[in-house]
């Protein structure tokens, strides 16, 4: 980001590579979604064709866990699609790069490792999720 950015204006190229980016993001996380759904249902899939007994069985409790897991997988690509939709709001409303806790300004580099952040690094370590 250039000094504009950092005085809360973006300039029209700023702006189409940061939606761009946040594009791109959003269609990775859609395509991270459909393969966990596919391998969810999988797992659900194989284990409707075995009568599986998870306190007994000792392929139950693994199968319960890759579930389990799939299952945490697949929120949080939905929190982090969610997020960046919230990100291309805020970046069509002027308010991207601002911190929605204090007001300040991100800091670029934590934009480019987390384009969808929406907190500083100061704010974000005061309240972790």
């Amino acid at each position: 980001m250039s000094d504009s950015s950092r005085n809360g204006a973006l300039s029209p190229a700023e702006r189409a590579s940061i939606r761009e980016r946040l594009v791109a993001e959003h269609a990775g996380t859609r395509e991270q979604i459909s393969a966990l759904n596919r391998e969810f249902e999988g797992i659900v899939a194989s284990n409707a064709l075995v009568a599986v007994d998870d306190e007994h069985d000792p392929e139950g409790s693994s199968t319960a866990f890759e579930r389990a897991h799939v299952a945490a997988l697949l929120a949080q690509a939905r929190d982090q699609l969610t997020a960046l939709d919230e990100a291309l709001e805020r970046l069509d409303r002027d308010d991207y790069g601002r911190c929605a806790v204090c007001g300040e300004q991100i800091p670029a580099e934590r934009l480019e490792v987390r384009p969808a952040a929406d907190t500083c690094v100061r704010c974000a370590a005061a309240c972790p999720r």
